[in-house]
């Protein structure tokens, strides 16, 4: 009798697991549903990746036309800012990654207390963001009716080179802001879409609703959230670091 509970334990732990909550219909199991929805995933990257990829193709095309104008531009940026933004998308790509630890152990609130804290320091990175952009506007540096290339032009304390540009390079400045701003915006951009989700996972995860065997939500968002991470740390140095010394 034993040995025939025995026998069939397996059967249902299987006929449990085809038919859990979690299971869409278009579905076998749980397993092929995980395997698809983490391919998809990667894809969803793939095309983020050839998408910023030509941000940064274009950025270095026109550094090599426009040398001096990018170099001037990258001056008006604060390193200590960006330098501080790079260290809180670290820690929050740590924090991050112990809220999937978390998902995985089955532990409720260590779950919901390292999501908010992704979600805190992603806020703490879009205030610092918001800061400089503040910033930009107040010297004039946004591309269109507000810029002006006058202090790339001559001597003037919001530009600390020794040399003033010549007109026609300075006005090429507007391009280095142009790209400036349309890299970190879509950037900026793809973390108040990642704060939105997280604020949507906090939520459910109080609820329980990641700690029940089912984390495949929680472990694709980290994906993404690394994923963004990644790419500012390929922005901070070719916006701000690049020829800083010259």
């Amino acid at each position: 009798m034993d040995s025939q509970a025995i026998a069939t334990h397996p059967e249902q732990e299987q006929a449990e697991h085809e038919h859990s909550p979690y299971l869409r219909h278009h579905f076998a199991n749980l397993e092929q549903q995980k395997e698809t929805s983490t391919f998809g995933m990667w894809l969803f990257l793939l095309t983020e990746i050839m998408f910023f990829g030509g941000l940064f193709t274009a950025y270095l095309i026109y550094r090599n036309w426009y040398y001096p104008a990018f170099v001037a531009g990258s001056h008006q940026l604060s390193i200590g800012l960006g330098a501080f933004n790079t260290a809180v998308l670290i820690c929050s790509s740590f924090t991050m990654a112990m809220g999937v630890h978390a998902a995985e152990m089955r532990w409720r609130k260590p779950l919901v207390g390292w999501l908010l804290a992704t979600l805190f320091l992603g806020c703490v990175f879009l205030g610092v963001k918001a800061i400089e952009y503040h910033e930009k506007w107040e010297k004039h540096h946004v591309p269109g009716l507000n810029f002006s290339a006058e202090g790339f032009t001559k001597l003037d304390p919001h530009y600390p080179e020794d040399k003033p540009l010549p007109l026609d390079m300075a006005e090429k400045t507007q391009v280095y802001f142009s790209l400036y701003f349309a890299m970190t915006g879509m950037h900026a951009l793809h973390m108040v879409i990642g704060v939105s989700l997280l604020i949507i996972l906090v939520v459910r995860a109080w609820g329980g609703a990641y700690t029940q065997g089912h984390m495949t939500t929680v472990e694709n968002f980290g994906l993404y959230w690394h994923f963004v991470d990644i790419v500012w740390i390929f922005l901070f140095p070719l916006l701000y670091l690049i020829s800083r010394h010259q």
